[in-house]
């Protein structure tokens, strides 16, 4: 059924005989396919069945960001409500291939660093009214996950509903940290796999992939997403040279300290937001790939714990969570 109504998608936008390649999956519900004419031409398909996935938010964010000129995926072809779009190709040459190719980390960090100090410049004259808040009941219900997905159903830890109350009263006592630097536009998915070295002039030759999910959020989330990247481990060199390249272009951080502490703060709601949702790939949907990344992702949120801003975070770790539990989930979880 969705095959043949991609088909006939793909032939109403001009691709009916070309090629269909899939690509690899994402941790959503969404499907990409490259698409090929006889000619050599070739574009992306992203199929979102609509009853899991709204592509419309894709579709405005991405006019938004072209409108920076910043290269994202032109939008050549949409059926919205059946949820196909037909985009732009950027090619094969992600982050994570670039780096693995022996390209520069420098040179890689340091763009994707400078394209957040400008986008941090950006006002937001209409975008409020058309990206949704990155609010704290948001937030917090993301921090959740870590309870409900990983402690619960990954690593089958017993945690009472009190005890899940008082993690959720920690961080509602640390996330008004978070809120220093201003709001801007956060991408939330700003990482090696999700960006691209493409061969144009300044920041355009950062491509940008997967931003559906934007919010208007404190300034800090996009820069920890980037250097705080549970998929790899990153030099510290390179993050201080990033660090460093991000103040000199941003005068407007008057307090570096607090800039920090919410980078810090929003880097440890993460890490456990992203521990609930990849212990859920796995028990919901068999997909364990994301588990490799485990240790690193309590490595990072650890580290970040360290801030007397997170106090109320790192009690309720170390009184709920022994470290026999702070560990991979077997493939499929263990239910408390």
């Amino acid at each position: 059924m969705r095959a043949a109504q991609r088909q006939a998608f793909r032939q109403d936008a001009g691709w009916g005989s070309a090629v269909e390649t899939a690509l690899v999956a994402d941790a959503s519900f969404r499907r990409y396919f490259r698409l090929q004419r006889e000619d050599g031409q070739t574009a992306i398909l992203m199929d979102a069945p609509p009853d899991k996935e709204d592509v419309r938010p894709f579709v405005t964010v991405g006019e938004i960001l072209s409108g920076f000129g910043y290269s994202v995926p032109r939008l050549s072809a949409a059926d919205e409500g059946a949820g196909f779009l037909l985009l732009e190709d950027l090619g094969d040459a992600t982050y994570t291939r670039a780096l693995a190719a022996g390209q520069d980390e420098h040179t890689l960090y340091d763009l994707a660093t400078d394209l957040l100090a400008d986008l941090a410049k950006r006002g937001l004259d209409d975008i409020a009214e058309r990206v949704p808040a990155y609010s704290d009941e948001k937030l917090l219900r993301e921090a959740l996950l870590f309870v409900d997905w990983y402690l619960r159903s990954g690593v089958g830890l017993r945690i009472d509903d009190l005890a899940r109350d008082a993690f959720a009263d920690a961080w509602r006592a640390c996330l008004p940290a978070a809120r220093y630097g201003g709001e801007v536009l956060v991408l939330r998915d700003y990482h090696v796999d999700n960006l691209m070295l493409l061969d144009r002039p300044g920041i355009a030759a950062c491509g940008l992939l997967d931003f559906q999910d934007a919010v208007v959020g404190p300034a800090s989330y996009d820069l920890v997403s980037l250097l705080q990247d549970c998929r790899r481990d990153i030099p510290p060199a390179v993050i201080r040279s990033a660090m460093d390249r991000y103040f000199s272009a941003m005068p407007e951080i008057q307090d570096r300290d607090a800039f920090l502490r919410s980078y810090r703060v929003l880097g440890a709601q993460r890490h456990f937001k992203v521990l609930g949702i990849f212990a859920r790939q796995t028990v919901l949907y068999g997909n364990h790939g994301y588990l490799e990344h485990i240790p690193r992702l309590w490595r990072l949120a650890l580290g970040n714990l360290s801030d007397e801003a997170l106090a109320p975070i790192r009690e309720w770790i170390e009184k709920h969570v022994p470290e026999a539990y702070r560990v991979t989930p077997p493939p499929g979880g263990r239910a408390a």
